[in-house]
């Protein structure tokens, strides 16, 4: 994992309204357009009470993002979909995590994920899932997830939309 050395003035913070613009810059610089979500998708995500997103900010800008929420165990967000509420979540699900390319390598992507994960592990939340896209499955192995099986088929169907390279992934939080 690298180090989490990171410049002074770095601020980790939850996603607000007003960082919109910027997260659509760095989706914009990382990813390819079939996986481009717009503003409208994520400013419903950030409405949603079982959001837990981050960014990380230096010398007041963003520079990095964790889009998050509180879920279950095999359940998939649908791709440009919204977070979906969960009486009883058990698990911290990673939707979408985002450095701007330049600044790769400099441990920001394991900041992200230290803080997001105690602070799932004080919610009470027992592990983290996400569905790993575009070659990213070597990544989060390194971060300690594992493939995981749905069994669901409904939620197989919702992983198939995220393209033939997508893998459901998960750690435990402890």
């Amino acid at each position: 994992m690298p180090s989490a050395s990171l410049p002074s003035g770095v601020l980790i913070r939850p996603l607000a309204l007003p960082d919109l613009q910027a997260l659509l810059d760095i989706q914009r610089a990382c990813y390819g357009d079939g996986y481009v979500e717009s503003a409208e998708v994520f400013a419903q995500r950030i409405a949603c009470p079982a959001q837990c997103s981050l960014v990380l900010e230096a010398q007041g800008r963003v520079m990095a993002y964790l889009a998050a929420y509180d879920s279950v165990l095999g359940k998939v967000t649908r791709l440009h979909g919204d977070f979906e509420l969960e009486p009883r979540p058990d698990t911290l699900y990673l939707h979408d995590l985002a450095v701007l390319p330049e600044l790769g390598g400099q441990g920001m992507a394991a900041r992200l994920l230290r803080t997001l994960w105690q602070g799932a592990h004080r919610r009470g939340l027992q592990r983290a899932a996400l569905v790993s896209v575009q070659g990213s499955q070597g990544f989060w192995q390194r971060h300690g997830y594992a493939a995981y099986t749905l069994q669901d088929t409904a939620q197989r169907e919702r992983l198939a939309a995220y393209g033939r390279d997508a893998v459901y992934m998960m750690r435990r939080l402890d």
